[in-house]
């Protein structure tokens, strides 16, 4: 859907952008991340055909941003760190106008919008004006507006920044569903724990390109990663997982292992059951949560530390 090759972007003082290339599957969920200035806002903008880079490509859905922006435009929504909302009007307003300003017919405009604040959740504030919302009503507002004209693509720059718990779950959620409805997304953002619970790939930024060179896997729904310790120190550990089928050891020491296994329950247990047979006493087994944060620091830079 997304494809960037050899992007190069600078600042009349600096080189922001070094050659970046990474590809991004249709019907996907991206996460962008890197230290701050490391380029992530800079290359979403040459995305969203905001930007016109010095040299290099990208194409979205066949596209070229350079010959096609109008086209890109429509294709697309991009909600930036910083956005603006008309807090004296209404909800439903607010996405009227944002329909008619993506170029949806005058009497098609309200019906855009009524289904754009049900997918956003704000159908029951329809009559609330803005400047009355929560932070999250807001941000749910705001995305609103970048998908009422459904687009193929949808550009998060940092969207859940500033919001409390509860409101972060209910944007895992939304953007979960958005995904689930055929939007491809791709989501900046410094919250590893947060993007976990729905990236699948990652792409990670540092110093203007792509560590690595390409974007990582932090997730496969059929063969998730799992973290086993075990009590007592044996140094077989490692040598014992990676003698049986179907099991993938990442790293491991004399009390741990990070493996790839199969979600099947029967063969977690029959896993289990070995291991202890075989003496292993394990204290605890259960799927990682810290897949993307394991991966980031494996490719970061500062991966070692």
């Amino acid at each position: 859907m997304i494809d960037v090759c050899d992007l190069v972007y600078e600042y009349p003082a600096r080189r922001a952008l070094k050659g970046v290339s990474l590809s991004v599957a249709p019907r996907t969920i991206t996460a962008l991340v890197g230290p701050n200035g490391a380029g992530k806002t800079t290359l979403l903008r040459c995305i969203a055909a905001l930007f016109v880079p010095y040299s290099g490509r990208v194409t979205i859905d066949g596209l070229d941003t350079r010959a096609s922006p109008r086209q890109i435009h429509g294709l697309l929504g991009y909600l930036p760190d910083f956005y603006g909302l008309y807090d004296g009007l209404s909800v439903r307003r607010i996405l009227t106008y944002a329909a008619l300003s993506h170029g949806i017919d005058r009497d098609a405009a309200p019906a855009a919008a009524d289904k754009a604040a049900d997918r956003v959740g704000l159908t029951d504030r329809l009559e609330v004006t803005a400047g009355e919302l929560s932070r999250g009503l807001r941000q749910r507002l705001a995305i609103g507006q970048t998908i009422v004209h459904e687009p193929k693509v949808l550009l998060l720059d940092e969207p859940a920044a500033g919001l409390d718990p509860q409101a972060r779950r209910d944007l895992s959620a939304l953007l979960k569903s958005l995904k689930d409805a055929g939007m491809t997304l791709v989501v900046s953002s410094h919250i590893l724990s947060e993007l976990e619970d729905y990236c699948s790939e990652m792409v990670i930024v540092e110093n203007g390109v792509v560590a690595g060179g390409q974007s990582v896997k932090v997730r496969d729904v059929e063969r998730p990663r799992y973290m086993l310790e075990i009590a007592e120190a044996r140094g077989d550990l490692c040598e014992f997982l990676d003698a049986r089928a179907g099991i993938d050891v990442i790293e491991a020491d004399e009390y741990h292992a990070l493996i790839v296994h199969t979600r099947n329950p029967a063969a977690r247990a029959r896993l289990i059951r070995d291991l202890v047979a075989a003496g292993f006493e394990v204290s605890s087994f259960g799927e990682s949560s810290k897949a993307m944060e394991d991966a980031y620091f494996r490719n970061i830079g500062g991966g070692a530390a």
